[in-house]
């Protein structure tokens, strides 16, 4: 196993491939569950954006947004078991009958909530499956961490009213957000953050945008370490941003926090 500079178990190859298959299969046994714990604070944070702005259907960006699995949560209201169930086990199927079956699933499910999704990525296969799918409405595949977004893309982004994130922030972090700020406004934001990333520069940098920050108390699990050694040095990589693991991460689990920024001056 290959591990990054934080100490994560790299798992780039699940992020490229035709189909989610790969994806759930690999985090199932995990027990990947933070886009399943964020989905009802995101479907919250919708809600009170569509009746405090009268804005009857807002368009919700996701940070991250691999195979367009926070908006599959949200529009068709899915849970991650429905997905796991959906795609682990069907290796024998073929690409198109797996498309198929989701584009039929979104006509049938797709209007759980009322919001238009945009994907942010810079994996194509990801976001091309999303979007042919039906999941979102949207994508915009560009690393906004290097540099701003092309008249194109910009365009893309103009209409966002709310930016989402389960697990994105701390690979992209000020550099993204101010980007997509300058060229939608200035969205709401609820940001799902692992523990072993600090937010403070983030918040910095929204601050002088105007945006205030709260983070929620709770903990939410994001996922069992693969290995010992994944946890080792994630625990290490905690011990130098002086984050104490104790009863969290030090028990096998990664853990993350909700940082919600909002801007109530316009």
């Amino acid at each position: 196993m290959r591990f990054d500079a934080t100490g994560k178990v790299e798992l780039d190859h699940i992020y490229t491939q035709p189909d989610p298959r790969a994806y759930f299969s690999s985090l199932r046994a995990l027990e990947y569950q933070i886009p399943q714990l964020a989905k009802p604070y995101f479907a919250t944070l919708i809600e009170d954006y569509r009746a405090l702005r009268g804005v009857d259907t807002p368009t919700v960006l996701d940070i991250g947004s691999s195979y367009g699995i926070n908006a599959a949560l949200l529009r068709c209201d899915l849970t991650m078991d429905d997905l796991y169930d959906r795609y682990c086990g069907i290796d024998e199927h073929d690409h198109a009958d797996v498309l198929a079956a989701d584009q039929d699933l979104v006509r049938e499910r797709g209007k759980a909530i009322p919001a238009r999704f945009v994907g942010l990525d810079i994996s194509a296969p990801a976001l091309s499956y999303a979007t042919e799918a039906g999941f979102l409405d949207d994508a915009v595949r560009a690393d906004l961490e290097r540099s701003d977004p092309t008249p194109a893309q910009a365009r893309q982004l103009e209409d966002v009213d709310l930016v989402i994130s389960t697990g994105s922030l701390g690979y992209v972090g000020a550099n993204t957000l101010t980007r997509v700020v300058a060229a939608s406004g200035a969205p709401w934001m609820a940001h799902f953050v692992l523990r072993m990333f600090p937010f403070d520069e983030i918040e910095a940098s929204l601050a002088a945008l105007g945006y205030e920050t709260v983070r929620l108390d709770e903990v939410f699990r994001q996922r069992r370490f693969i290995s010992p050694e994944e946890q080792s040095r994630v625990l290490d990589t905690l011990s130098g941003v002086g984050v104490d693991p104790s009863g969290l991460e030090a028990d096998g689990w990664f853990y993350a926090q909700l940082h919600i920024s909002k801007r109530d001056d316009i």
